[in-house]
């Protein structure tokens, strides 16, 4: 009798260990990582085999993955614990027949949890219930938009505040022409706290608005200092011109790369 608990806890276990790494990719998905990528990361923590990959890095960098990973972690030590005592004591037992009987059963019940593992039915409804479980009880829809946005180097994100007399107080989107300086403007909040998300070339941009502006540091601090005078045209059209070098130095390097290649 002893020996067919111990079969079965260490079925239980298993079967729970695989649905611990199932939760762990949802969650890692959530927060930005390719499902295949969360996978293989899930179960690379879980079984302690440890690649260094490019995702590998973005896990270690982002605070809400690592929590994640130093779960499965623990999940794992205890995981591996309990299905090893579980075996010494399904195994203990004298009698080889008892034994080929409880390896059996033990085969059986491993091809089972593999087969449920790989269906394509119980991954869907699994992960609709695992992500409707973290959306309701977590926050783990965090995502690493710093990576998304490419957020190194010289680019960043910033908040400007509009004041009266800076260069874009009172233009359109379109008038301000900001994607010929390679500046994106993603958002605005208004003054009464409206906010509008990818504005439209005739959105206007007045003195207290906020604007989201995403560029090179270089360019968006130019921007803030720009004022609405000759001299802010001359800054505009001097950034204009020097975003315009740099894409002909990149379409070259690149069609040199491309050139290499073949």
């Amino acid at each position: 009798m002893i020996g067919i608990v111990g079969i079965v806890a260490a079925l239980i276990v298993l079967g729970l260990s695989l649905i611990v790494t199932r939760i762990a990719a949802v969650a890692l998905s959530h927060t930005g990582l390719s499902e295949e990528a969360a996978k293989f990361q899930a179960r690379s923590a879980f079984t302690g085999t440890g690649f260094t990959t490019g995702e590998a890095e973005k896990v270690v960098a982002h605070p809400v993955r690592r929590r994640v990973i130093m779960a499965l972690m623990v999940a794992r030590s205890a995981g591996l614990v309990s299905i090893i005592i579980s075996l010494i004591l399904s195994f203990a037992e004298r009698g080889e027949v008892d034994r080929i009987e409880r390896l059996g059963l033990l085969l059986l019940g491993v091809m089972t949890i593999w087969l449920l593992a790989r269906s394509r039915w119980v991954e869907r409804g699994m992960r609709r219930a695992i992500e409707r479980a973290l959306d309701r009880w977590t926050d783990l829809d965090t995502r690493d938009y710093a990576g998304l946005l490419r957020l190194r180097g010289p680019y960043s994100v910033v908040e400007m505040q509009v004041q009266d007399g800076d260069w874009v107080a009172g233009k359109t989107s379109r008038e301000c022409r900001l994607m010929d300086e390679g500046v994106t403007l993603l958002g605005i909040t208004r003054a009464d706290g409206e906010y509008v998300g990818a504005p439209r070339p005739e959105a206007r941009i007045e003195a207290g608005d906020t604007l989201l502006l995403y560029g090179r540091q270089s360019t968006l601090r130019n921007l803030s200092r720009r004022r609405d005078d000759p001299s802010g045209e001359r800054d505009h059209d001097e950034m204009v011109d020097e975003h315009r070098r740099r894409e002909a130095v990149e379409s070259r390097q690149a069609a040199h790369g491309a050139a290499g290649d073949r």
